[in-house]
């Protein structure tokens, strides 16, 4: 088991918890978290640079000049793509640049990102809490009273609005639930806040499953 000091909003220490450590210290496999990212960063794309070819632009279908006799290379209508405003070669046009990524790839690619940050001691656990209202300024107190600098993500285990809204203004830093979370996420991120029983629900969700059913 591995066993990590839980937090309160000011930065001390209230207990330890114990997290399984197939959840904690499990392999971490590098090929798959770079698979999922790739994915994830390709289906934010939305593909709808668009050109017209020489079929699709405004002009003449005339021939501008005769054949032969000119002197000149022969040349055809005023949309032909090698003269200006004419149509586009082989320009882009809208397309999806979606990746399907199976169920069980990404669980696993998430269960590594985790472990991996886990291993790499950024990860804090805090106790479960909530604002009365949303206040960037006691957020930012608690990041303070955290150490925590740079780029940080927190892990609620249900949704709170008094908390997104308090970190919504802060650069860099940003909030989800556990049944949220994806790879990219946890990775973009240096240090990644997780309330007590937003960390129950994850270990229970990764501790039991057998790596070989994952792959």
């Amino acid at each position: 088991m591995s066993t990590l000091d839980v937090h309160n909003r000011s930065g001390d220490v209230l207990h330890t918890k114990e997290l399984a450590d197939a959840f904690t210290d499990a392999e971490v496999n590098g090929p798959v978290i770079h698979q999922c990212v790739v994915a994830y960063l390709a289906n934010q794309r939305q593909g709808n640079a668009s050109t017209k070819t020489r079929s699709e632009v405004k002009g003449s279908g005339k021939k501008l000049y005769r054949q032969k006799g000119t002197g000149r290379a022969r040349v055809g209508d005023a949309k032909s793509p090698i003269r200006v405003h004419g149509g586009v070669a082989f320009g882009p046009k809208p397309r999806s640049y979606r990746q399907y990524t199976p169920k069980r790839v990404r669980r696993l690619g998430l269960h590594s990102a985790l472990a991996d940050r886990f291993q790499n001691q950024q990860c804090i656990l805090v106790e479960d809490f909530t604002f009365e209202r949303p206040r960037t300024k006691d957020m930012v107190n608690m990041l303070k009273a955290l150490n925590v600098e740079g780029k940080a993500l927190l892990i609620l285990d249900e949704q709170d609005s008094n908390i997104h809204l308090s970190v919504r203004n802060i650069p860099q830093v940003h909030c989800c639930t556990w049944n949220t979370l994806n790879v990219y996420q946890v990775m973009w991120h240096d240090t990644l806040i997780i309330t007590e029983k937003a960390a129950e629900k994850l270990e229970s969700k990764f501790a039991n499953i057998d790596p070989d059913a994952e792959g």
